[in-house]
């Protein structure tokens, strides 16, 4: 049997990932230990913010299931992954005409906040749900045809919220949603 991790690609966007991330620092770690998954620091790999969207386009070929991980900032994501895709999913070859390249693929989010599942409710702070926080990279990927995952997230990730355990817990729970 084929084990669902065997293409997956998990691409983070946190700006500080080795120096100034706890949670998304231990989920990519989680993920590193994951038989089949790649991971790769998008921030890491260009400091610049000059994509290479021929090199990302080969990564996400290889990859039966794609994970953006990165933490919510300002309800939504950091600003490299817009960038990403603004660059990466481009017409012809993401949609559109001859544009067909993610259909069938398998996308999710891995999503950090500093905020508590309680405020992510729609009778709570924020008055939505992550689910419909994340609608955004829902309705993109519904538009280069591939699906939907239900999104893995992982709440109240500051300094004095995240004890030891909790983010033990989610690195776990993390790895057994990417071995499928």
């Amino acid at each position: 049997m084929t084990n669902t991790a065997e293409n997956t690609l998990v691409l983070v966007f946190h700006p500080h990932l080795e120096s100034g991330s706890v949670a998304n620092r231990r989920l990519a770690e989680a993920a590193r230990g994951v038989d089949g998954v790649t991971v790769r620091d998008v921030y890491a790999l260009y400091p610049d913010e000059n994509i290479d969207a021929a090199a990302e386009q080969a990564e996400l070929l290889k990859a039966d299931r794609i994970v953006w991980q990165f933490p919510m900032y300002w309800y939504s994501s950091p600003s490299l992954l817009k960038k990403w895709e603004d660059e990466v999913l481009a017409y012809g070859w993401a949609y559109g005409p001859g544009g067909d390249k993610l259909a069938g693929k398998k996308i999710m989010c891995a999503v950090t906040a500093g905020s508590t599942e309680d405020e992510y409710q729609r009778d709570g702070r924020f008055r939505a749900t992550m689910d419909e926080t994340l609608n955004p990279m829902r309705i993109t990927t519904e538009y280069v045809g591939a699906q939907w995952l239900e999104p893995f997230a992982v709440y109240a990730c500051t300094p004095d919220d995240l004890s030891d355990e909790r983010l033990a817990d989610a690195a776990e729970r993390y790895a057994e949603v990417l071995r499928g």
